[in-house]
């Protein structure tokens, strides 16, 4: 519980300015914010323990102290910033002046980037799920009906990245007005993977000891998937509130959170006596990408996605335990 302590003393911090600064309406939409991030976040938190014990002490320290202002300010803010900026063809500097001077006019040009933001967000995600479960090599299964049948056709090369790929092409076929954004931004997600879990996949190593160049690896990777996923809860958030204040400080105390649940995950060895929780993580990110790819052609309630994933994180916990009492 000790790890807790700090970002419990900066999140009384954060709260305490909200309520200053616009009072109990203020202090009230931070706590609801971090709330939601922490919950939709969960999923995240298991597959980054995933790649995180593969780091040293001293990295996994970096990933709560340096990681921290990666995710609240480039994640959460910057990010999004360029995303609207590519979308609406706008100048960086412009949107930044109109996310401080007019939220609500930037919220709306962030909706207005959905599509792009959906496209991205669900190919990324996509390929993190089904990369897991289209293992040949992987052995313990949960929904095992499902999961065997998956692992078959992991023989084939690069299945997961043929399915996306399509997935997109469908997508755009079936949204011809949007289909240059879906399938540019489908394929940036894609690339992206592919380029992040080679770099990631090429530093693995099977003892203790993390060189500078792994740990920087990883930690950029680790970074980039905390950006697929939090960038629908970016713009969920602006359902909540326009004020930017308010949505940085909500979303970074959850975020802090989150990033020390991870490291608790990983010191616990957390994994290795829930052995359901990593597939329960990943059910629940191939639930988000699908959300995030309908929610291209229908609206999908924030809070809809993040049951989703709550749900099957809580249901893998629940078959863990039963499966360690068993044995």
């Amino acid at each position: 519980m000790g790890m807790f302590l700090f970002p419990g003393i900066i999140s009384i911090a954060a709260l305490a300015g909200a309520f200053l600064w616009g009072g109990f309406p203020a202090f009230l939409l931070v706590t609801l914010l971090a709330i939601l991030e922490v919950t939709l976040s969960f999923d995240n938190a298991v597959v980054n323990a995933r790649v995180l014990k593969n780091m040293d002490a001293l990295w996994q320290r970096r990933f709560l102290t340096w990681g921290i202002p990666v995710a609240v300010f480039g994640t959460r803010f910057i990010l999004p910033i360029l995303i609207v900026s590519a979308a609406a063809g706008l100048s960086p500097l412009f949107v930044l002046n109109l996310a401080f001077t007019d939220p609500a006019g930037y919220g709306a040009r962030l909706s207005d980037a959905h599509v792009a933001i959906a496209a991205f967000g669900s190919a990324f995600l996509f390929l993190v799920s089904l990369k897991y479960f289209f293992n040949e090599r992987k052995t313990v299964h949960w929904i095992t009906s499902v999961e065997k049948y998956f692992t078959k056709w992991g023989g084939i090369e690069a299945i997961e990245i043929a399915m996306v790929l399509t997935i997109l092409l469908v997508s755009g076929f079936l949204l011809p007005l949007e289909a240059a954004t879906i399938l540019t931004a489908g394929l940036i997600g894609v690339i992206l993977f592919i380029l992040m879990e080679g770099v990631a996949q090429s530093f693995e190593i099977e003892s203790g000891e993390t060189s500078a160049y792994a740990g920087l690896a990883l930690f950029a990777y680790l970074n980039v998937l905390d950006s697929a996923f939090s960038l629908d809860g970016v713009v969920g958030a602006f359902a909540v509130t326009t004020s930017l204040p308010v949505i940085i400080a909500g979303l970074g105390i959850g975020a802090l959170f989150v990033r020390t649940f991870t490291i608790s995950l990983v010191r616990a060895h957390a994994l290795e006596s829930l052995p359901y929780l990593e597939h329960g993580a990943h059910y629940a990110i191939l639930g988000l990408a699908l959300a995030m790819l309908l929610g291209i052609f229908v609206h999908v309630p924030e809070a809809a996605t993040g049951l989703i994933g709550l749900v099957f994180i809580v249901l893998a916990y629940i078959s863990s335990r039963r499966e360690a009492k068993r044995r």
